[in-house]
């Protein structure tokens, strides 16, 4: 609000609009302020509904900046991994070890393809 933003030029006016008066009472106004600004009730829920939007869009953006960044960065990780095999196997072996701490007892029966089947049961499930 205005009247909120000027509270030093109001007070330079009602300073001034003072001295003007000031010999008649026989006093002197050496300053002049405003210290509190009491609005309505109703303005004020306004004001306070207004600042609240404006917060929670300042959250919004930041959110979405930080969505931005760590959609970037999964980008960067899996153009990293299409280009290097090596980090491929070892991204695909830290999936492997934390399906293993979910998992009580793991029975392993089968040729060393273990990776192979854990990708292709892996990629059912994300079919699905």
């Amino acid at each position: 609000m205005k009247i909120l933003e000027q509270k030093e030029e109001i007070s330079g006016f009602i300073c001034e609009q003072l001295k003007e008066v000031q010999d008649d009472y026989c006093i002197e106004f050496l300053t002049v302020g405003i210290k509190d600004i009491i609005l309505p009730g109703e303005i004020r829920d306004i004001m306070n509904t207004v600042l609240i939007a404006e917060r929670k869009a300042q959250a919004n953006v930041i959110t979405r900046r930080e969505e931005v960044a760590s959609t970037r960065s999964l980008l960067n990780t899996a153009k990293l991994m299409d280009e290097n095999k090596t980090l491929y196997k070892l991204k695909e072996l830290e999936c492997l070890e934390r399906i293993c701490m979910q998992v009580g007892n793991i029975n392993v029966a089968g040729s060393g393809a273990l990776l192979e089947q854990l990708r292709e049961l892996m990629g059912r499930v994300a079919e699905t």
